[in-house]
């Protein structure tokens, strides 16, 4: 099939409280909605990107004019006999893999209505529900961090993600472990240290902790590989995995113990899966990681962690962790037992409200074949 028409907004969506890293603050969601109309049925698709290159080096202003002026033509010039397919149609461009991510999620969306198949059927998925957790940014002080991480529990999660940088990681992360000693708990650096602070990373071994996330530089494997031996954490890799080729490197390196997967920062749900592969096949587990993705990639999050994998729980969390209000009008709630449902209807699963959409898009621009 080909692809008529390409739809792409940009957004303005506020975030219930401002999240903040040891890179970044951000106050809404910033992200390029993306449609695509083929056969009468129309996918959607989100690049979940943020307003500055902090996280890593795209952001909204680059996807729009990538997309714009590569991605969407490349796109309506192909001929696609399976999503698969939008991969190698990309494969000129270098990088931009969040920009890539969003039209190659949408045409997932597109061929699960026309097949009348789940993105988690398509995808191999095994799961009816999967674990999440949530992640919680880096707070004022100790007092309202624990205040928060209280309030998370009482919703109903059951693991919980400390945003850590130097000045803020052994005693928020001990005063947690502390309060609730049993607490699935595991911290993320965002790639804020670096290998000369081994000996002081190595002090959060006492919190008996899931996983330490991206300490060290975010294209980083190589020093990761030394510093997995000093450390009795498990250590997991985000940022530095962009491609399946670079969870190959570090598997081979024994750079991690982990890796966690985000399938806009891969380049979509095909690469994803690849890399979900070759780590279960390498007996290395993976885990699910957000982008704050609005309830279009974050149903899409969902249907992919629902891969046999997916071993621990996964920073989707429901919507009404983000957003007062979302783009959708099916958004996830948290089952009792700290689980998403995995969407069963055709596609993603998700039901767009139109209306809302039209009132936080910024800019519009479309192209037809």
């Amino acid at each position: 099939m080909r692809i008529e028409r390409i739809e792409l907004r940009k957004i303005r969506l506020p975030y219930v409280s401002v999240f903040e890293t040891s890179g970044c603050h951000e106050d809404g969601s910033y992200a390029v909605v993306v449609r695509v109309d083929g056969n009468g049925i129309t996918g959607w698709g989100e690049s979940p990107v943020g307003g500055a290159p902090f996280y890593n080096e795209e952001t909204t202003n680059t996807v729009w004019s990538i997309q714009q002026e590569f991605l969407a033509p490349m796109l309506l010039a192909s001929e696609l006999k399976q999503p698969e397919d939008v991969t190698p149609a990309f494969g000129r461009v270098r990088g931009n893999r969040m920009a890539k991510a969003g039209l190659e999620f949408a045409v997932w969306d597109l061929f699960g209505k026309l097949e009348g198949r789940s993105l988690a059927a398509m995808l191999g998925g095994t799961r009816t529900r999967v674990a999440v957790g949530v992640s919680v940014g880096i707070q004022k002080d100790i007092d309202t961090l624990l205040q928060v991480v209280d309030a998370y529990l009482k919703d109903g999660y059951q693991r919980i993600k400390l945003k850590i940088k130097p000045g803020w990681d052994i005693e928020p992360t001990r005063a947690v472990r502390n309060a609730w000693p049993n607490l699935k708990l595991q911290v993320d650096a965002n790639s804020i240290y670096h290998l000369e602070d081994a000996e002081h990373l190595a002090k959060l071994d006492e919190f008996n902790l899931l996983l330490i996330e991206q300490p060290l530089a975010h294209d980083d494997i190589f020093d990761h590989a030394k510093l997995k031996p000093k450390l009795r954490t498990p250590l997991c890799l985000d940022e530095s995995i962009v491609s399946p080729e670079h969870a190959r490197w570090a598997i081979e390196m024994q750079a991690c113990d982990i890796i966690n997967i985000k399938p806009s920062r891969i380049g979509g749900y095909a690469d994803a899966k690849r890399i979900h592969d070759l780590a279960q096949a390498a007996g290395i587990p993976v885990w699910h990681g957000g982008m704050l993705e609005t309830g279009i990639g974050r149903a899409g999050n969902v249907a992919l962690a629902s891969l046999p994998n997916f071993t621990l729980p996964g920073d989707i969390s429901a919507n009404a962790r983000y957003f007062v209000r979302d783009i959708v009008t099916n958004p996830f709630t948290l089952n009792d037992d700290s689980t998403l449902t995995v969407p069963t209807a055709p596609g993603c699963g998700a039901d767009v409200d139109e209306g809302y959409l039209d009132e936080v898009t910024v800019e519009r621009w479309e192209m037809r074949a």
